[in-house]
């Protein structure tokens, strides 16, 4: 498959087509997306999609271990978290973690080596460095794990919470990439959101973790928070970019109280309009794009030299619960409570509360609650998702030799529904090919949407963030 890098240049940000298109939708972490996750799906399930997994030739390993502790709480969180300042809660966790580790280790062949490992949360940092020592210690025992260039080995820190002797710790560790908290800067945003965030220790992070040689430092962001405005974020981004992280994340913050609790802590009155929050995207693009930065997709940016950038040109780029990665070929393996893992033919999830993953462990069963097995027509719309989400394109020629179908026939009425977007200006489209164009760049969700056979099922509409 061809791959037509995004131009920086080229980007466009038409507020009247962001308008008119900013409906919910689904992020495309993965498709089916988890709220077509049925119970139905049991660990036996799991269990044979790993073993149907081992089958293909020795395809590497994603690692994925959700810590859920967080020592304070900020109100805009919609992750799954236990807010506590009791670190023995920590001892237990990973006791039990241990041993689901070790389960998952037995199903997977010894020569598949792990190429990507990540710790997220919650905090991650809320472990001591030992625990986080041992916790790699045990994963080095039950999985392959590599000490090569190419292997990706992050993991999500918290500015507040951590020195510059442990982003040293983390390197000699072997992790090779940071992703660092910061959302924003402003003194009364961060008050609002119950994150006060020094200025100075974020800074002094980063410069850390750029002495350390991290191969890439990733900063996030969210526009949207209560009391922001186009020139108080325009503040927060200007420092960032003078700290030239390697990329950055900037969300959209999606305020849904009546599925996250924290979030009800938020005055609804403090939150920036549609129209501002409009203008805080249009003035991030035109910084970003300024200081060198290339646009990923959705709300991923990074500098030219990154892995990210390469992988894309490299038709390598991939989509998973992360966000973007740049190894596409990997089985996704997550442990840890509500952590999904995305192996063979299905995608599978872990339990979600902490007393219901201790009993099920205990019982040496591996915690799975809920998932669903691919057939071969989620096979096909993933990867037509995916390949607009990571380059904007779809070249039927290719769909049509791996699936044995004429692609303008089997997806008339899709074709047909984009005619919309076409006459908008969103994309072009011929007999061979979909191809994104400028003004639908920071509207793929939308143009994805199309293809979600489930979305048109019939079925009671999913609640989703918005798009914008």
């Amino acid at each position: 498959m061809q791959s037509h890098p995004v131009n920086t240049e080229d980007l466009v940000i038409d507020q009247t087509l962001l308008r008119r298109y900013d409906k919910t939708g689904p992020r495309y972490t993965s498709y089916p997306t988890a709220v077509q996750f049925t119970d139905e799906f049991s660990d036996s399930d799991y269990c044979q999609a790993a073993a149907l997994s081992n089958v293909a030739p020795s395809k590497p390993l994603s690692l994925y271990f959700h810590i859920p502790f967080c020592a304070t709480l900020c109100f805009y969180c919609a992750c799954n978290k236990v807010v506590t300042k009791n670190r023995d809660r920590a001892t237990e966790y990973l006791k039990y973690l241990y041993s689901e580790i070790a389960m998952q280790g037995e199903l997977y062949d010894n020569d598949r080596v792990v190429q990507q490992l990540h710790l997220g949360g919650g905090t991650p940092t809320f472990l001591s460095i030992e625990q986080i020592e041992q916790l790699l210690t045990v994963s080095k025992k039950n999985f392959n794990l590599v000490t090569n260039k190419q292997r990706d080995y992050s993991i999500e820190i918290d500015p507040r919470t951590v020195s510059a002797e442990t982003v040293k710790d983390l390197r000699a560790l072997g992790f090779n990439r940071l992703s660092l908290g910061v959302q924003d800067f402003d003194p009364d945003v961060q008050k609002a959101v119950h994150r006060i965030q020094p200025e100075q220790d974020t800074l002094r992070i980063i410069e850390v973790a750029k002495e350390q040689k991290y191969e890439s430092i990733n900063v996030d962001l969210i526009y949207g928070l209560p009391l922001q405005t186009a020139s108080s974020f325009a503040r927060t981004l200007d420092t960032i970019i003078a700290a030239a992280p390697d990329r950055l994340s900037i969300f959209n913050y999606a305020h849904l109280p009546q599925l996250f609790m924290p979030q009800r802590r938020i005055k609804e009155a403090e939150l920036p309009t549609a129209e501002q929050k409009l203008d805080m995207l249009s003035g991030t693009v035109e910084q970003l794009t300024s200081a060198g930065y290339v646009y990923i997709g959705m709300d991923h940016f990074a500098k030219p030299d990154d892995s990210l950038v390469k992988a894309r040109n490299q038709h390598k780029l991939h989509r998973n619960f992360q966000g973007y990665a740049s190894h596409a070929d990997c089985d996704l393996i997550g442990m840890g409570v509500t952590s999904i893992s995305k192996v063979a033919n299905c995608y599978s999830q872990n339990i979600k509360t902490l007393d219901e993953y201790y009993a099920v462990v205990a019982q040496q069963k591996l915690p799975v609650s809920r998932g669903i097995n691919l057939d071969k027509e989620d096979f096909l719309r993933r990867e037509i998702i995916e390949s607009l989400m990571c380059y904007g394109e779809i070249d039927f020629a290719e769909f049509e030799k791996r699936y044995e179908i004429n692609f303008n026939n089997y997806f008339s009425k899709e074709l047909e529904d984009l005619e919309v977007m076409q006459s908008d200006g969103l994309i072009e489209r011929n007999s061979q090919r979909v191809t994104v164009l400028p003004p639908g760049r920071f509207l793929m969700r939308n143009i994805g949407m199309v293809f979600d056979a489930y979305l048109h099922s019939g079925q009671e509409a999913p609640r989703f963030s918005r798009v914008v």
